[in-house]
């Protein structure tokens, strides 16, 4: 993790690019590996822990009508989570992560989906990963590296 963080951060200074991340079942994985790095907060603005869907709400924006119809692990929710972050920060990048870690999940939703959200001012892409049922350590590290990887994609293609 430590050496995709300070990709990262290379990349996203290289451009003069500040980040924010919107996590929820990573609970500050992505932010706590930026910052384990000295020098970050020349390109690291913020990040928001947004576990609750009342959280997600009032800190990013996130609309209470897509967290009903869709639920809290959906692409929407991602993508309303990454937006949000960008307005509510002084970034130019962030990336946003929801999902189910585990134990347990459902039929619909099962433990290991994760969705992400990637925002520049160029637009936000969505994505879906189904990590499995690894268990929730391994599926938090699994998406915080998969989370550092979008961010690395974003500040080198800006």
């Amino acid at each position: 993790m430590t050496v995709l963080a300070v990709q990262v951060l290379e990349a996203a200074r290289a451009k003069s690019r500040r980040i924010a991340t919107a996590e929820s079942c990573t609970g500050g994985m992505v932010s706590a590996a930026l910052t384990d790095i000295a020098g970050s907060s020349d390109v690291f603005d913020r990040g928001f822990v947004t576990y609750t869907n009342t959280a997600k709400t009032e800190m990013l924006g996130v609309r209470g009508a897509t967290l009903e119809a869709v639920g809290a692990v959906s692409e929407e929710v991602a993508r309303e989570m990454a937006l949000g972050a960008l307005v509510n920060s002084d970034a130019q990048i962030a990336v946003s992560i929801t999902g189910i870690a585990g134990p347990g999940g459902s039929e619909f939703k099962p433990e290991g989906r994760v969705c992400f959200g990637i925002a520049t001012q160029a637009g936000c892409q969505t994505e879906t990963i189904e990590f499995g049922a690894l268990g929730r350590d391994k599926v938090r590290i699994n998406a915080c590296d998969h989370a550092l990887s979008l961010l690395l994609a974003a500040a080198t293609s800006m």
